[in-house]
């Protein structure tokens, strides 16, 4: 007896320690299993007591009437099935006639509570079927991503949900996005794992970083096209807009519009063409947005409306010619001046971190989903890298990307180094990988000097 009350201190010591040090490893050896059996144990009096039961039919009262029996009990959602996962459970709810999914939103927090659980959320399958996930423990608290994740063209992990499921950026569902965030809120993390992803596939990677080139310049060496000046990005701009040009007259030319070609090979945009065929697909990250529409001089605001103008042609036209925004900065906000507003109701995909007012909040969330606005401006600024990602769905998502640290991005740009294509519209803007001042393209390399 005395063995077995030392093993059981033991255990339970082993448990707590592991609850409060690693609670990953606590939820797969511990927690998993009690959370499955004290969801099984009180779903029925839980779903009862959160209002999430119907009456029994008519005709099964009738017939207990008629055989004197017990009035049948009020029935909750039938379970589909119960997936443990690695940060949670997966219950899929099969609704009962009368019921809606906005119930069971309602009733998360209430479900929270009665199961135990860290969160719960959930999401409509189909008609009439409900997931509930719900998380074992605060996975942003340390962010782990999976060993695996299902990667495809144009479409990379960038980082963790509070539901435990991987964010993906997919560029052919969202082809163009907007970042927010102040300072040492997390963006630049964000954006070094944004290019961690991209690094290894067949893509050009265009960065435009006007604080002098500190962000982008040293992943140099992946990066087809780097600008890190006003002059320097308009011209640059200008490029990619030519080059929009020519790829639609690529497609125009294979467009093999004949009445013996059936309508599904008719090509639309790149993904159309064959393999050989294809242009290589173009992302286009921008740090300090609003560095390109600030000025002072008459000069200058002709340079910033050459700017806006060929960013608003990117955003409007260049998903079917394979060219991808990634719009980034602390604020974007129509004080930026004419143009902007129309640049954002482009920019599809919405993620801000940490804001230091609500009007920039508004502008990232208050046309797609407002509700997703007092979640942005509640972010602590304890918790750097948490984000509120949403889309023009009125969808929204507390994520967090893992940290990776500048060197960790330099090492995996210099690996994939030979990936980088060389394109002709775009060989004056490649960056040298030489000593640290020739990283700055030159003045003799623009185009419009030479």
């Amino acid at each position: 007896m005395t063995a077995f009350t030392v093993a059981l201190v033991l255990v339970v010591a082993a448990a707590g320690l592991l609850r409060w040090r690693r609670p990953a490893w606590y939820w797969l050896a511990f927690g998993v299993t009690l959370a499955a059996l004290r969801v099984l144990v009180r779903y029925r009096s839980v779903m009862d007591a959160c209002g999430l039961t119907v009456p029994p039919a008519r005709w099964r009262l009738s017939l207990a009437r008629a055989t004197n029996r017990p009035i049948p009990e009020p029935r909750p959602p039938r379970i589909r099935r119960l997936r443990p996962t690695r940060t949670g459970l997966v219950l899929r709810l099969k609704l009962r006639p009368g019921q809606d999914v906005f119930d069971i939103a309602a009733a998360s927090d209430r479900l929270r509570h009665s199961f135990s659980m860290f969160g719960v959320t959930s999401r409509e399958v189909r008609s009439g079927v409900v997931e509930v996930r719900m998380t074992g423990y605060d996975v942003l608290k340390r962010v782990q991503m999976p060993a695996e994740t299902e990667t495809r063209a144009m479409r990379v992990p960038v980082a963790l949900r509070e539901d435990g499921s991987v964010h993906y950026r997919d560029y052919r569902a969202i082809p163009h996005a907007l970042t927010l965030g102040a300072t040492e809120s997390g963006k630049s993390v964000y954006q070094r794992n944004l290019v961690a992803g991209l690094a290894p596939l067949d893509v050009a990677l265009v960065g435009i970083d006007c604080k002098q080139g500190v962000e982008l310049f040293p992943l140099a060496r992946r990066f087809s096209a780097l600008a890190d000046s006003p002059d320097t990005a308009a011209e640059l701009l200008d490029a990619l807009v030519a080059r929009m040009a020519d790829v639609y007259r690529l497609i125009r030319t294979q467009q093999r519009i004949t009445v013996d070609v059936p309508d599904a090979e008719i090509a639309a945009d790149i993904w159309d063409l064959p393999d050989e065929l294809r242009p290589t697909p173009v992302v286009v990250l921008i740090d300090e947005v609003a560095e390109l529409a600030l000025y002072a001089t008459k000069e200058e605001e002709w340079r910033r409306d050459r700017i806006i103008t060929a960013l608003v042609r990117l955003a409007q036209l260049g998903r079917a010619a394979g060219i991808y925004l990634e719009i980034c900065g602390q604020r974007f906000g129509s004080e930026l001046g004419k143009g902007i507003t129309m640049l954002r109701a482009q920019l599809t995909g919405r993620t801000a971190h940490r804001l230091n007012d609500e009007t920039s909040a508004n502008m990232a969330f208050g046309d797609i989903a407002p509700d997703a606005v007092l979640a942005a401006i509640q972010i602590p600024a304890e918790l750097r890298g948490l984000a509120i990602a949403g889309d023009a769905s009125g969808g929204w998502h507390r994520i967090r990307a893992p940290h990776t640290s500048l060197r960790q991005a330099v090492n995996l740009c210099n690996r994939y180094a030979d990936r980088t294509p060389d394109l002709p519209e775009l060989a004056p803007f490649r960056p040298t990988t030489g000593t640290a001042t020739e990283l700055v393209p030159s003045a003799k390399a623009s185009p419009a000097t030479a």
